[in-house]
């Protein structure tokens, strides 16, 4: 291998060192940089491409089921944040303030919004008069800046991060609740049919809730490395902001009455997931569902069957675009083919093409997939049905591998000596019944950094949200006091 290979390819390994690893594989994947500021990143188009992929299945869902995109100001006046004093309880340790604006001082601070309920809700306030007004409901793309990330993990951990977050309100609670089982099953969706990821549904503990919330919901998904993320949240806030806010409405009979409010966010953190979960050693792997270029083809010749050889692959390109498929043609002269091969594999195409000599005369291709790099030849003419069938296959490949991942490492246990010998050996996620009181996830927490990031959710069908049989056992298993709550104790990003 060339010493330029070399350095195109990923020096460290995931299984031994995962943070390391995760690092490269950002880096030399061109996803993203580090900024000259502690705690943020650049961006680059490979990444800023995934992202985007992201938004164009949500946003389209979002607005089929009744949401209007709008943008609010990331700057907050002090004044509003502090109206909902849970926010600012539950914030202000993360929130940066601008105090000076040009030369002059500002008469009040300004936040640079942690999150925007505190923006957003007066102006509900102010556009709802009617019950016909309601259901409300508004989503804005946007940054928001949280003053917390110690140790700058691209995607996963930035004191700025690109989001979506959702408002809305409601004339009842059980309008609220809709809206809240709707945002969930859409963000369960999102990971699984476009980011080949499999999650666990449930909600935080109350102590672990959005301030200000009456229920947070999650969803999580379990990484390669036995640790948990939370892949986003859908949160019905009862009526505390809007009575804090003054979201009011006249009902049909002309009484005034409180709206019942949501919110609702999934941030690139997303990204992180996709990254940690599919990719490898070699480096970058991608669902075709998001890749920026889902096939690669690669024409491999001699001088005296280049122009064949080119011919050729330019026709199965065109075909292949004209179908609607993301394609690249590599047919620069300075590489090799197998310099070639080692950068497409960097940056997760998911299929490549080969096409040499051998499958011009036969009228073929060699198709070849990421993942694990199993080939196939296909006929030319059905070329195109071949390749949706192959990159399906790939995407099912990398789905089935996640969900073993997740099915193999929910475990149960009943004492702290299980749940910290089961947590430090396999890691994963530990089930155990739960008397409710924070100073037992506190003792667990302590001693090996695993917190309750879930409880499984009962929906307003009464059906449970955890995919797995919950223990027939009354003691918590920290303090063995009566349980009737079960808790899933995982460490986290």
């Amino acid at each position: 291998m060339s010493d330029e290979s070399q350095e195109l390819g990923i020096t460290e390994s995931k299984s031994h060192k995962p943070g390391e690893w995760y690092a490269e594989v950002v880096q030399k994947a061109g996803l993203a940089d580090y900024a000259p500021m502690g705690g943020f990143i650049v961006t680059k188009p490979r990444g800023y491409a995934l992202w985007e992929a992201i938004q164009d299945a949500l946003d389209g869902w979002f607005k089929e089921t009744g949401v209007d995109n709008v943008y609010f100001p990331m700057f907050i006046p002090e004044s509003f944040l502090e109206r909902e004093k849970d926010i600012v309880e539950g914030f202000d340790p993360e929130v940066a303030w601008v105090t000076q604006g040009g030369h002059d001082e500002l008469e009040e601070r300004l936040a640079v919004r942690p999150t925007s309920e505190s923006i957003i809700a007066p102006f509900m306030a102010d556009w709802t008069r009617s019950h016909r007004d309601l259901p409300m409901r508004l989503n804005q793309w946007c940054s928001v800046v949280r003053w917390e990330a110690t140790e700058t993990k691209p995607f996963f951990r930035t004191k700025e991060f690109m989001w979506q977050e959702g408002h809305t309100a409601h004339a009842t609670n059980e309008s609220a609740w809709e809206e809240v089982w709707t945002r969930l099953g859409q963000y369960e969706k999102v990971y699984e049919e476009v980011l080949a990821i499999p999650v666990l549904r449930g909600k935080k503990p109350e102590h672990d809730k959005f301030p200000g919330a009456d229920t947070t919901t999650t969803v999580e998904a379990l990484m390669p490395d036995g640790k948990s993320v939370q892949g986003a949240t859908s949160h019905n806030l009862g009526q505390s902001f809007a009575e804090a806010f003054d979201i009011t409405f006249a009902d049909e009979d002309e009484n005034e009455k409180t709206a019942y409010t949501t919110s609702w966010g999934l941030s690139w953190r997303a990204l992180g997931a996709l990254i940690m979960t599919h990719s490898d050693d070699q480096g970058l792997v991608l669902p075709p569902t998001v890749a920026p270029t889902q096939v690669v083809i690669v024409p491999i010749w001699q001088e005296d069957t280049k122009e064949d050889v080119l011919e050729y692959s330019e026709g199965i390109a065109a075909d292949l675009e004209d179908a609607g498929f993301r394609v690249e043609l590599d047919d620069r002269d300075e590489r090799n083919p197998g310099f070639k091969f080692n950068e497409h594999e960097l940056n997760g195409v998911p299929l490549r093409l080969e096409i040499g000599p051998y499958e011009v005369d036969d009228e073929e291709a060699t198709l070849v997939h990421r993942p694990d790099n199993e080939e196939a030849v296909e006929d030319r003419d059905e070329i195109v049905d071949a390749v949706d069938e192959h990159l399906a296959e790939i995407y099912d490949k990398l789905y089935d591998a996640a969900e073993e991942n997740l099915e193999e490492n929910v475990r149960e246990a009943h004492s702290p000596e299980e749940i910290l010998g089961t947590i430090g050996k396999h890691g994963g996620y530990v089930k155990t019944p739960w008397c409710g009181d924070e100073a037992c996830e506190e003792a667990i927490k302590e001693k090996i950094a695993a917190e309750i990031v879930m409880q499984p959710l009962t929906d307003e069908g009464g059906t449970t949200a955890g995919e797995v049989p919950e223990p027939d056992v009354d003691g918590c298993g920290v303090c063995g006091d009566p349980a009737d709550e079960i808790a899933y104790f995982a460490k986290s990003y």
